[in-house]
């Protein structure tokens, strides 16, 4: 009998537990398992700029992820070759020179990632055949009550129709052995190799929750907040909270890299209704699965529709100053901060910044949606990106009217100005509540931020000095020197 290989190709499916790629029908002889990082996100951001696709906190917790995926599969007899390139010239010299039965892949919803399967595709001898699976979904493609090419133009829509004529399958246990690896070359590069700035990154010791990478992370969490801290009893309630680890299931980034499935989570949820009932925070908590599941079959469908058809703006004053956190509006400079120093930030807070941003600020969206795949360690292209032009109103169900007044955001979802004071020190002088929002209405000079210049300070502020009064902020006039 002949000895076969099999290549597991991993993208953002970073989990041994619910993963088809780990089932076969026919087992290999052999299997080998392969990350390859894509030189791409090393690139720079923007042209121009030294700033990477992938920051710190995002490459961070995807090599933690790794390294845990790693010994998962080496537990299993198997093992883990990461390799830095263009995606689609590994593996196919990895297939090539090992002559592989095939190449398994989940699909996937973004355009570069999907074009170095093609690539694949279509490079590979006629004796490999390329397996794409769907993997890390909610309901399978061919469960959906419509066609991919009718996809409902609205999320409400969706919801509807998949609440109505599907149902979740169950979530596929962890095979308790994989087949050997091959005669192969194996390594794994110290993230250092990678970007030495990530090796040395540590989220700041404000941030309410720390992060960790790995599929063991990931349920352990899932674990605490829906059982020991009942938020399937809470979430709606307090969803919208800026400060502390409670507020939200912060599952989000072991969702975008794959070390836990969708359905997994929606599996946890159902379990804890089975004890406690149906409640309106266990249904939200499903519902925004559906969010999730939304923008994934509309990444499928639009492809590169998705990023807009035009390059992005030159990046401008009033983007720097943003990215920067240096507005001088303390609920954005705040939200920022904590984006840039943890590689997390709240729904709620980025609904803010990324309505500012836009709305006010009028910058193009899309520089936006390229500073959060930097930031994010729950950046996932079709959540990223679906979510900018939601609030940008293009797109499918385009509407220009999404607009958050930030100060009337900031008083009602921070009411004593605590969170913004837990970012912005200086702020801890001021007394409780709207002071802490409109520093300027105590003294347009008290409050000097270490990040702004004392000048731009004052003349930052001051087309906000009458915003209370009115029912939307004017537009922030950048001042540069």
């Amino acid at each position: 009998m002949n000895s076969t290989i099999d290549i597991v190709w991993l993208q953002d499916d970073l989990r041994i537990a619910d993963n088809p790629l780990f089932h076969f029908t026919a087992r290999p002889s052999y299997l080998l398992c392969l990350f390859v990082v894509d030189e791409q996100w090393l690139a720079p951001l923007i042209e121009g700029e030294s700033t990477p696709r992938i920051g710190p906190a995002r490459l961070r917790f995807l090599w933690q992820s790794l390294m845990e995926l790693r010994g998962e599969l080496l537990q299993r007899g198997s093992d883990l070759l990461v390799r830095i390139g263009k995606p689609s010239n590994v593996v196919i010299e990895l297939a090539a020179s090992l002559n592989a039965r095939q190449v398994r892949v989940a699909e996937h919803p973004g355009v570069d990632e999907n074009s170095h399967i093609q690539a694949v595709v279509e490079s590979l001898p006629g004796e490999t055949t390329v397996t794409c699976m769907e993997s890390g979904r909610l309901f399978e493609r061919d469960a959906l009550p419509f066609e991919q090419t009718v996809l409902p133009e609205s999320f409400s829509a969706f919801r509807r129709s998949v609440e109505q004529a599907c149902t979740v399958p169950e979530n596929r246990c962890a095979p308790v052995t994989l087949p050997p690896w091959p005669e192969a070359p194996r390594g794994f590069p110290p993230l250092k190799a990678v970007c030495e700035q990530s090796a040395t990154w540590q989220p700041d010791s404000r941030q309410g929750y720390v992060y960790r990478g790995g599929e063991s992370a990931a349920h352990t969490r899932l674990n605490d907040y829906i059982w020991r801290q009942q938020g399937a009893k809470t979430y709606k309630k307090t969803r919208n909270g800026l400060l502390g680890a409670s507020f939200s299931t912060r599952v989000s980034p072991w969702l975008a890299r794959g070390c836990l499935s969708a359905r997994q989570v929606y599996a946890a949820v159902k379990a804890w209704e089975a004890e406690h009932g149906s409640t309106e925070s266990s249904y939200w908590i499903t519902f925004e699965l559906l969010w999730r599941e939304y923008f994934i079959r509309v990444a499928e469908l639009e492809g590169a529709k998705m990023f807009g058809s035009r390059q992005p703006a030159k990046p401008c004053a009033a983007f720097d100053a943003w990215r920067n956190a240096a507005t001088g509006l303390p609920f954005v400079d705040a939200a920022m901060l904590e984006l840039r120093h943890t590689g997390w930030l709240s729904n709620r807070a980025r609904q803010n910044v990324a309505s500012f941003l836009v709305k006010d600020l009028k910058v193009d969206w899309r520089l936006g949606a390229l500073w959060f795949e930097h930031c994010l360690v729950d950046y996932d292209v079709a959540n990223n990106w679906g979510n900018w032009r939601y609030i940008a109103g293009v797109g499918r169900d385009p509407r220009q009217d999404r607009y958050f007044n930030v100060l009337k955001q900031a008083g009602h979802y921070d009411p004593q100005g605590l969170y913004v004071a837990h970012w912005l020190k200086p702020l801890e002088n001021f007394p409780p509540g709207l002071a802490r929002h409109q520093p300027w209405r105590v003294n347009a000079h008290a409050f000097k931020a270490p990040y702004v210049e004392p000048e731009q300070w004052a003349q930052w502020l001051i087309p906000y000095q009458e915003a209370v009064t009115t029912a939307k902020p004017p537009i922030l006039t950048i001042v540069t020197k």
